[in-house]
Parts: C-alpha cells; sequence; structure tokens
C-alpha cells in the first residue's frame, strides 16, 4: 500500500507543478476579458435565468435551469467546503484563502465558457436523458475529419472520460465518503466501516433512478443544506465579529509573505499559500475540470449560452460565499493555529538507520482520551511543500494499565529530527472544522458539522456518480452503467476502510482526479473556446436588444 501512495504522489507531483496553476489562472484571465467581465451577467441575469423567468416545457431538455444547477452544485458544494477549506489552511496557511477567492473569480468565467460550450454541442437524441460534457465537444469538432485526425479526437475525448472516472472515483466518491466516516467516527464512535456502507446504500437507492430522480433530490437537498449552514457560520462569526477584519488582513497579508511556524501550524512560504489555495479551490468549484457541464447539459433550455450564464453562478456561491465562510469560522476561533494538548516530558529520539523512534511519557492530560489521534512538529530535512524543515510525526493515544502514553509512528529523516514535545490533536480536514464550531459552543460541531457532512457528501456523491455514469456511458456503452453504478456504492465502502490516515494523503487522492481532469479539459477549452465566446457575446447582444423580454 505503501508503494501506491508513493506512485499516486509522483503522478500528483507531476500534475500539480505550479505550470499546471499558472496555466488555469491564465485561462480564467483570458476568458474574463474575452467575454467583457461576463461575471457581471452571471450574478445579474443567471439569477433571473434560475426563477423561472425564462422556463419553457417544449424546450429540449430533462430538468429545469435550477435542478441543472441544483445538481452541479451538489457535486461543488460538498466536503470540498467543509474538509477542502480546512485542509488549505491547515497545510497552506490562511493565505491560501485568498487564493480560493481568485480562483472563484476567474472560476466564474471558466465555468459559464466551458459549460456553454457543451450546450451547444449536447446531444438530445433521447430528450428525457440528454448527454454533454467535453467528450460530446470533442465529438462534435472531430466527426467530420477523415484519417488521422479522426482517431485524433476519439482518443482526446476518451482521455477525458478516463480521467472523469477516476475523477469521480477518487474526488467525487472517496474523499467525501473518508471525511464523513471519520468525523462520524470521531464524535460517536461509529466505525468508519458502517458508514461507508449507508452512504453507499442512501447514494445507490437515488442514482439508479437516473437524472429526473437525481435533479429533483438535489433540487431540494441543495438549498435546506446550504441555508443551515450559512446560517451556522454566520452565528459563529457574529460571535467573534471584532476578529474578523484583522482574518481577513492575514489572509491577504500571507498570500504574499511566508509565515513563521507557530502552535500547530508548521508555517510556510507564500508559494505553499498559492498552490493549495488553487488546489482546494479548483477540487470545490470544479473550474476547469468540465465535469458540471454535464449536470447542465441535462438542462431544460433552447439557448445553450442561457445554461453557461447559470453555471457561472456556481465558483461565486461555492468558493466565494461558503468557503470563505468556513475559512472565517477556523481563523476567527483559532482553531487552526491552536495550542498544544500536553508536553511531552522525558523525550529521548533513538536512530536506527535514517528511521527514528520517539519515546516519552504524558501525564496530566484530560483532554487527551483513548485512540485520539495526536502530532508533534519536528525540524528535519527539506519539507519543499511547505518551503521550510519543518514536518509532523503522527501518534495515537493509548490508555493502558499504567496510564495514558502515545505510540509514535517513526521518523524518516536524513538528518536528525529536533522536537520540542509539545503534542497536538489531530483534526483532519471536516474535523478542523467541526473544532472550530465546538469551540463556540460545545456541541455545535459535533451536531451541526456532522449533520451538513452527511448532507453535503450524499449530495455531492449523488452528482458525481453521474458525471462518471456519463463518461462510462460514452467509452463503454449503455450496457456497462449498472456495474458502473455498484462498483461506485463499493468504493464508498473502500474508501472507509482505512488505507488513508493523514491530511497529506487525504490530499493526494483528492488532488489526483482533479488534476487529471484539469489537464484532460483545458486543451479542448483552449481548442473550441472561441465557439463559446461567439455564442456568448451573441446571447447577451440579445439580450440587451430585449429579445427575450
Amino acid at each position: 500500500m505503501e508503494e501506491f501512495k508513493l506512485i499516486i504522489d509522483a503522478i500528483g507531483g507531476f500534475l500539480w507543478n505550479n505550470y499546471t496553476l499558472y496555466v488555469v489562472v491564465a485561462t480564467g484571465i483570458v476568458f474574463t476579458i474575452w467575454s467583457g467581465f461576463s461575471q457581471y451577467f452571471a450574478l445579474t441575469h443567471g439569477f433571473k435565468v434560475i426563477k423561472g423567468d425564462y422556463d419553457n416545457d417544449d424546450d429540449p431538455g430533462a430538468i429545469s435551469h435550477f435542478q441543472a444547477l441544483s445538481t452541479a452544485l451538489s457535486a461543488t458544494v460538498g466536503l470540498g467546503n467543509i474538509g477542502g477549506v480546512a485542509l488549505a489552511i491547515s497545510l497552506g496557511g490562511p493565505g491560501a484563502v485568498f487564493w480560493m477567492w481568485v480562483v472563484g473569480f476567474l472560476g466564474m468565467a471558466i465555468k459559464l465558457s466551458e459549460v456553454s460550450l457543451s450546450m451547444i454541442h449536447r446531444n438530445t437524441d433521447d430528450p428525457d436523458n440528454p448527454s454533454g460534457g467535453p467528450m460530446w465537444v470533442v465529438e462534435r469538432n472531430f466527426s467530420g475529419k477523415k484519417g488521422l485526425m479522426k482517431y485524433v479526437g476519439k482518443l482526446i475525448a476518451g482521455v477525458f472520460c478516463f480521467a472523469l472516472i477516476i475523477n469521480t472515483i477518487t474526488a467525487g466518491n472517496m474523499f467525501q465518503a473518508w471525511n464523513v466516516a471519520n468525523l462520524t467516527e470521531a464524535y460517536f464512535g461509529v466505525p468508519t466501516i458502517a458508514t461507508g456502507m449507508i452512504l453507499a446504500l442512501i447514494v445507490g437507492s437515488v442514482i439508479i433512478g437516473g437524472i429526473k430522480r437525481i435533479g429533483a433530490v438535489t433540487s431540494k437537498l441543495v438549498p435546506i443544506m446550504l441555508i443551515i449552514y450559512i446560517l451556522a457560520c454566520i452565528y459563529v462569526l457574529s460571535i467573534n465579529v471584532t476578529a474578523i477584519p484583522e482574518m481577513l488582513k492575514l489572509i491577504v497579508r500571507a498570500a504574499f509573505s511566508p509565515m513563521e511556524s507557530s502552535n500547530a501550524f508548521l508555517g510556510g512560504t507564500a508559494g505553499a499559500a498559492f498552490i493549495f489555495g488553487m488546489q482546494r479551490a479548483l477540487f470545490s468549484n470544479e473550474a476547469g475540470q468540465g465535469s458540471s457541464a454535464i449536470a447542465h447539459s441535462a438542462a431544460k433550455t433552447d439557448e445553450p449560452v442561457r445554461e453557461g450564464v447559470v453555471a457561472g453562478l456556481e465558483p461565486f456561491i461555492d468558493t466565494i460565499v461558503v468557503c470563505t465562510m468556513s475559512a472565517l469560522v477556523i481563523l476567527v476561533t483559532g482553531i487552526w493555529n491552536r495550542p498544544a494538548e500536553v508536553q511531552l516530558s522525558d523525550l529521548t529520539v533513538n536512530q536506527s538507520g535514517q528511521s527514528w523512534s520517539i519515546d516519552g511519557s504524558i501525564s496530566n492530560a484530560p483532554t487527551l482520551f483513548d485512540g485520539n489521534k495526536v502530532f508533534m512538529i519536528y525540524s528535519g530535512s527539506e519539507n519543499t511543500e511547505a518551503g521550510n524543515s519543518l514536518h509532523k510525526v503522527y501518534g495515537r493515544v493509548v490508555l493502558n494499565a499504567s496510564g495514558k502514553s502515545i505510540d509514535w509512528d517513526e521518523i524518516s529523516s536524513v538528518t536528525p529530527p529536533e522536537i520540542n514535545g509539545a503534542v497536538y490533536l489531530d483534526y483532519v480536514g471536516a474535523n478542523l472544522t467541526a473544532a472550530a464550531f465546538d469551540k463556540v459552543s460545545s456541541g455545535l460541531g459535533k451536531w451541526l458539522v456532522t449533520l451538513a457532512s452527511w448532507l453535503f457528501a450524499i449530495s455531492t456523491m449523488i452528482s458525481w456518480s453521474y458525471y462518471g455514469e456519463k463518461g462510462v456511458s460514452f467509452l463503454l456503452g449503455e450496457k456497462a452503467i449498472l456495474t458502473y453504478k455498484l462498483a461506485f456504492c463499493v468504493l464508498a465502502v473502500l474508501s472507509t476502510t482505512g488505507f488513508i490516515q493523514t491530511d497529506r494523503e487525504l490530499n493526494l487522492f483528492a488532488n489526483l482526479g482533479t488534476g487529471l481532469c484539469i489537464m484532460a479539459n483545458l486543451p479542448i477549452l483552449w481548442l473550441f473556446g472561441y465557439q463559446a465566446m461567439r455564442d456568448y457575446k451573441l446571447y447577451i447582444s440579445k439580450l440587451k436588444a430585449g429579445e427575450f423580454d
């Protein structure tokens, strides 16, 4: 298993090099300028469309504009907003939030462009089950080609579908189930595999019914879960309202300058904030991945760009509103940089080759309980991700006849590690956000974040299963769909069996599918994006002329 994780790490390092992030930012800037800042029409005209002002039951498609947005939002507004934001801050610091904002704003133009493009080329041969997405963009643009170009088109479409399926498995399924399972175990002692099985049963019962059932469920589930979560965030922020201006300054300052390590935070360079903020924002709002275009392609409309404008709302709602709420809750409560729970005494570090083992005792640790995951910070070899020499070593609290002790993992380091002995509780992903709520009101995180995480995970898994279904259908045909749906449910259970342990490992698997989809989709957007911009400008000119009134 360790070898497998090393392979995933190597692939992730290739997918998420700085140049990939620069290309995503450049894409957002280009389409923002090219469209004349389409974010404005997304925030004005887009809201009118989802209100139903332009709905027509006779238009081709299966679901309304609002249902299409709800389905796409249910895939984006998920554990990425609770657990993903927490990961970004714990790995990249407060500055990561600034880069999430940048991606959210630029992502509005990217999402509008890729969805408009998919709507132009969607397949409505079966009006009750329309199909669209980047693979259909390629299929339609290369269908008239002959010779080598025809096969090039099939290859590009196939590569995207493969990336989409991997993304469905990792980001849209396993990341969600893992976060919920670990959060539920931490608060209620429910075995993680039991949570995985319950999730698989709930999701399976919905996805069997196809896009109409998915649209009906998500259009009711998404507004409810958003309102509950945002109201809770507002409650926490109102109690800590005086800290908000300082945290906003910290976010901007940390985005451009390195942060020194303090308490539970490793510290890191501005580059680390940029990388982790970009990764988690792209994971959360899916801009550049092309995936949400599949959900929007089911919308009832005879104006392709109209649904693209609706899609432009997604990154705004997901990243600029919901992710910011989560980030501020984590920051104003101070849970991201919390003090140590206890100081390890009689600390010794013993060498065995290039591995180092830790011994030490703890006493008077009332906040540590049997099975708690903890960590210490040590200085050792270079940490290329943070840009310094600091790392975490993890352990687990054990209750025995002589009291409490901690079983520590071994440290792999060429240089002797330097450890100060401060022991911190390990909050991974959604657990960190829950702890922030609990710090304000005991039990709030336990009940609210657990409930929100279940709702977010279920809705995200439902929508992503549909995305993967369309990829499987395009590659293998309709006969493979039932097998795929069963495999999707099985993988949800598999992810909760314990082979992912730390925040870094969780980050690796979440990044794998996201990175593959971006690498596969962006070339398609660059090749054919001019078609979306051409139709977008024509649509806006008609809108301004009052032709749709």
